[in-house]
């Protein structure tokens, strides 16, 4: 995992480990995609997008103002999309379901040829309606180039 040996979650504490995990993963599977690592690239760049929306809703002061219903899974991704979108936090066009279904098939084989960067748009747009984009790069851990 991108993050292996550059943080530590349990001195970070949940919401900043999230928020860094998210970042350490953006950038790892930004650079995986460059380097034609298609398939890891994608699944990095989920990991990154769960870790995000977990982010999100762990702070009160964004959780407070959410639309969530009793009983909403909030350890599920699909469920903390939905929410962050019918709270208008996310404006929805990202297609989540797509992006699924284009994790499910990276976890299985690699997808030479895919033209990724319309996904790739769409979550740095997701991730920078959560506030996690932009970010420092400077200011996370230097990566370790020989990481897959």
């Amino acid at each position: 995992m991108p993050h292996a040996g550059l943080m530590d979650a349990d001195a970070l504490g949940p919401e900043e480990a999230a928020l860094q995990q998210a970042k350490l993963h953006i950038r790892a599977g930004k650079r995986r995609l460059r380097q034609g690592k298609i398939a890891a690239g994608v699944v990095t760049l989920y990991d990154a997008l769960f870790n995000a929306m977990q982010w999100y809703i762990f702070a009160p002061e964004r959780r407070g103002p959410l639309s969530i219903d009793s009983g909403d899974d909030l350890d599920n991704e699909v469920t903390v999309y939905a929410i962050l979108t019918r709270s208008g936090v996310l404006d929805g066009r990202f297609d989540y379901a797509v992006f699924a279904a284009l994790v499910e098939e990276a976890l299985h084989k690699e997808l030479p040829g895919y033209d990724y960067s319309g996904m790739l748009e769409g979550l740095e747009s997701v991730f920078t309606q959560l506030g996690v984009m932009p970010f420092d790069e400077g200011r996370l851990p230097p990566e370790d180039p020989s990481t897959y």
